[in-house]
């Protein structure tokens, strides 16, 4: 299934019938409060799983995901997952190792909204949306993203975002090119290296 940046690939509340995998692109997964309020989940890309919930027998979506570039995504049925990841040992692995880097990392993001600074938050964010850990590349190019978005994606304020992505453009983390997109340079991790 091919999804334009925007398109929500499912929304909080459609039945849980699939597991989905990221051919390629990006995916930001939020959950919605009764009052409208967003919390973001997940930002995730090339070869990331998510939707697992329905192998755990969650009858509905309990969040949402939203492609947040131009996506390639792949269905597989909740029984088919299922056989798959008992006869596939290749695939069982990569699952399962899947499953627990993301739980470290929301374990991170956790620590991060209680005690780490913006900054750390909003370059965590870039690097993620630039899937840093995919490649060596010295720089990544995605779409521009809006401050008050990246503050939702990074759990802190636009004001503070936009501060901190001046502050990347001032040390030239980051450039913003004539094509509307944002170019990472690796040397962003910096900022995630600092005591």
């Amino acid at each position: 299934m091919r999804y334009g940046q925007g398109d929500a690939i499912f929304t909080q509340g459609d039945p849980c019938q699939h597991v989905l995998y990221i051919w390629s692109g990006g995916v930001k997964v939020s959950a919605q409060s009764t009052v409208g309020k967003e919390a973001v989940v997940a930002v995730l890309g090339t070869g990331d799983f998510f939707g697992e919930g329905c192998l755990a027998g969650e009858p509905l979506r309990y969040r949402t995901a939203v492609a947040i570039k131009p996506s390639a995504v792949v269905p597989v049925e909740r029984r088919a997952m299922a056989r798959l990841l008992h006869d596939q040992h290749g695939l069982s692995d990569r699952f399962i190792t899947h499953v627990v880097t993301r739980n470290i990392r929301m374990a991170e993001d956790l620590v991060d909204q209680l005690f780490g600074a913006a900054e750390m938050r909003v370059a965590r964010t870039l690097l993620r949306m630039a899937g840093y850990a995919e490649t060596d590349a010295p720089t990544w190019v995605v779409p521009r993203i809006p401050a008050k978005k990246l503050a939702e994606m990074a759990g802190t304020t636009e004001v503070r975002a936009k501060v901190c992505l001046e502050n990347f453009s001032k040390h030239r983390f980051i450039e913003y090119r004539d094509d509307g997109r944002l170019k990472i340079n690796r040397s962003l991790l910096t900022v995630l290296l600092r005591d």
